[in-house]
């Protein structure tokens, strides 16, 4: 996908920028981030032969979305990452001479091939690279774009990022690719392309198309194009399932919104919707998401963690974007999704922390045992009706800053999840708008929090829900207070806290291994 930024004038140069990444105290130190300069979106997303490979957006140049690279990095527990040789460079000229962009990675028969994004001007289009064994070096296909145009007669408001996979069985298999797009006029859209071989493809037609005059301004509005489409199945096997799933992130005009998935049922060249929902609370703070199933049958998300500060700010830092911690999404039994953290991030975890469980009856409790800007909480709290819990992070001794989650149960028995980042920073720069959505309680109101903080890093998970975000304190050597509180009848059943590890060696981190 693509956004619009341009440098800075008198913007630092790729010299130093990993130096400077390290030195930074809002990087983060168990999320993924690229060795220094610009991440956005989770490309090619696999797992090969035992092995995880997170290919990824990135300028190793600059903190600025320009010349597109792909990153590579390499994991056998989703936890600690190597970072390996850029596998897609833009060509000085043709179809990607200004941008490999977005783009999957597929088995072709056993040779691991990607689909991309090429950009020429402001012509995207697709193209494709074939790669070795070890998913280390990329050949591109002289017969790139393997799309030579958009299709014909449609008013499109942009074409790019790709969904591929491989449908039916023996002779009567063949190659299936959503393409993200907007209609004009209409709304956002997945076109859907038919092939042989990954080179000659024929167009289908849109698989979906949204209505952008509905919901503007909402929270689940679908925007005017579909960036980022991702289709796959939930069930019990991934292949008797009853639901099929269709991510997207909503664009309009050079904006990214938030990401968005449809459940229902795709059959034939169509996709039948049965509802609509938000994917994460935190809107563009978790965007353009891809997934995978993995070699032990789980869906495997990640997405992209934008940043909440100026160009400025990122570009003298020699950093810029941040990856999700790897989800796990299975399907929930109102049929819809939930989200976890992998449960190999547990190998991170050091110091452990408690606090007795009982009822919460003051209105807010500074913890002195639990401190930190790197942590994992894990807490179950029962709410009673009319009743809110907030936990509070990252607070300076004064109070000054501070960010607050809270979890609260109405009078009806509907439950909301808040982030608070009101006061999360005294620089009046960086973005510090709440974020909220509908929390699922049952009649006991239990709700299971797990909470990680990683310096600007935060994800949020309650009755899986996710909600993610950034925040900036500009004190961040005394920001790292955790508090807990509530209004109303609440009971704590458990609280417990481990302090992270990094899952990075010491040291700047090569930008061109």
């Amino acid at each position: 996908m693509t956004h619009d930024l341009t440098l800075p004038s008198g913007t630092p140069t790729a010299e130093g920028l990993a130096e400077r990444a390290l030195r930074d105290p809002h990087r983060p130190r168990f999320h993924f981030t690229s060795p220094g300069g610009w991440l956005n979106d989770p490309n090619g997303l696999t797992h090969w032969r035992g092995v995880y490979h997170l290919f990824y957006q990135y300028n190793p140049l600059a903190a600025a979305h320009d010349r597109i690279h792909w990153g590579h990095a390499t994991s056998t527990d989703l936890v600690h990452w190597t970072d390996e040789p850029v596998a897609l460079v833009p060509g000085t000229d043709g179809p990607d001479r200004d941008g490999c962009w977005s783009g999957v990675l597929v088995d072709d028969g056993g040779v691991p091939t990607l689909v991309y994004s090429g950009r020429h001007g402001d012509r995207e289009l697709p193209c494709v690279a074939r790669g070795s064994a070890d998913l280390r070096y990329w050949t591109k296909d002289q017969s790139n774009p393997v799309i030579t145009a958009p299709p014909e007669g449609v008013d499109i408001t942009a074409f790019r990022d790709h969904c591929v996979w491989r449908e039916g069985s023996g002779e009567d298999a063949v190659w299936r690719q959503l393409i993200g797009s907007g209609i004009r006029g209409v709304g956002g859209t997945a076109f859907l392309y038919e092939s042989d071989d990954l080179r000659d493809w024929r167009y289908v037609g849109p698989l979906l198309t949204g209505d952008a005059s509905q919901n503007r301004g909402e929270l689940d509005w679908t925007g005017t194009m579909w960036e980022c489409v991702d289709l796959f199945r939930l069930g019990e096997d991934e292949k008797a399932g009853s639901t099929e799933v269709l991510v997207f992130s909503a664009w309009d005009e050079g904006t990214t919104h938030h990401p968005l998935y449809w459940t229902g049922h795709y059959q034939g060249d169509t996709f039948t919707p049965t509802a609509l929902n938000r994917l994460d609370y935190g809107g563009r703070y978790f965007y353009a998401p891809q997934s995978t199933r993995d070699e032990h049958g789980r869906r495997i998300m990640f997405g992209w963690l934008q940043e909440g500060r100026t160009d400025e700010a990122n570009a003298e830092a020699g950093w810029c974007g941040v990856m999700s911690l790897p989800r796990i999404v299975t399907l929930g039994a109102d049929g819809r999704l939930n989200q976890a953290p992998v449960p190999e991030l547990r190998l991170l975890r050091r110091e452990h922390l408690q606090i007795p469980a009982g009822p919460l009856e003051t209105a807010y409790t500074r913890l002195h045992t639990v401190r930190g800007d790197q942590l994992d909480i894990e807490t179950t709290l029962h709410l009673a009706p009319g009743a809110s819990a907030r936990l509070v992070l990252r607070e300076t001794p004064d109070g000054a800053e501070r960010t607050v989650v809270e979890v609260s149960r109405a009078h009806d028995g509907t439950g909301t999840l808040h982030l608070h980042r009101e006061t999360s920073s005294l620089d009046p720069t960086v973005d510090n708008e709440p974020r909220y959505g509908e929390l699922p309680l049952e009649a006991d109101g239990r709700v299971d929090l797990r909470v990680l903080v990683d310096h600007s890093a935060l994800e949020i998970f309650a009755n899986g829900r996710p909600l993610t975000a950034r925040i900036y304190p500009t004190r961040p050597d005394e920001a790292v207070g955790v508090g807990i509180g509530a209004d109303g009848d609440v009971t704590l059943e458990r609280f417990d806290a481990w302090q992270m590890a990094s899952a990075f060696t010491d040291g700047p981190r090569p930008l061109w291994p």
